[in-house]
């Protein structure tokens, strides 16, 4: 029986969630885990901020490519979507508006960011998605329906990332942008599957200035 993602191996970090006046998630990578992704906190202006590191269960959302066949991903997928969806509910529930609420992900964790507010557009304090893209054989698979009331978004990635194709990349940017999001969409040269220290300064800028 398949174990799916719950949140009993959810990390935190930053300013006490009872103290913070925003949240921001982090969604890990394929192989690694929440208190990994949780030191990016420590290069990011994360003033009164409480991180939320999610953790996949076996360290993996979801088995295959992002760009398999949804139905391959499932259960895991729609678990790992549903995660996130909770997470979003309980941070409501505890007082933060999703205009103080963001999401970072890398690689793994940038698709299923990006999938998951994708399905729930909605006004964010911003969305950082290093390395990824929206999930399964095309962009089109789903209609996509919302409004993200202009939620700045910053993509980056390595123009010939071997996991994450150009094309899907720029596909993913244009579906948001139609539901009105504010999106930088940036690809690097001979930057490899990883973070460099230009898309750090994108996220603090958006985290600074709120664009």
């Amino acid at each position: 029986m398949t174990t799916l993602h719950t949140s009993a191996n959810t990390q935190y970090a930053g300013t006490p969630l009872e103290e913070a006046e925003r949240a921001m998630i982090f969604l890990h990578g394929r192989g690694s885990s929440a208190d990994d992704t949780l030191q990016l906190a420590d290069h990011l202006r994360l003033t009164k901020t409480a991180c939320v590191g999610l953790q996949a269960t076996n360290h993996t959302w979801y088995p295959y490519s992002f760009l398999a066949p949804e139905a391959q991903n499932q259960p895991w997928l729609d678990s790992a979507i549903e995660l996130v969806h909770h997470t979003l509910d309980d941070l409501n529930e505890q007082g933060f508006a999703n205009a103080d609420i963001y999401l970072l992900g890398f690689s793994q964790g940038a698709c299923l960011a990006l999938e998951s507010v994708a399905r729930r557009p909605t006004k964010y304090g911003g969305v950082f998605a290093l390395s990824g893209g929206l999930i399964g054989l095309g962009v089109n698979q789903r209609t996509y329906e919302g409004d993200f009331g202009q939620t700045p978004v910053f993509m980056g990635c390595d123009a010939a990332d071997p996991h994450i194709p150009k094309e899907r990349f720029l596909d993913t940017a244009d579906v948001l942008k139609t539901l009105n999001a504010n999106v930088e969409a940036v690809l690097y040269d001979n930057l490899g599957h990883t973070i460099n220290q230009d898309e750090i300064e994108w996220v603090n800028a958006i985290l600074i200035n709120g664009v």
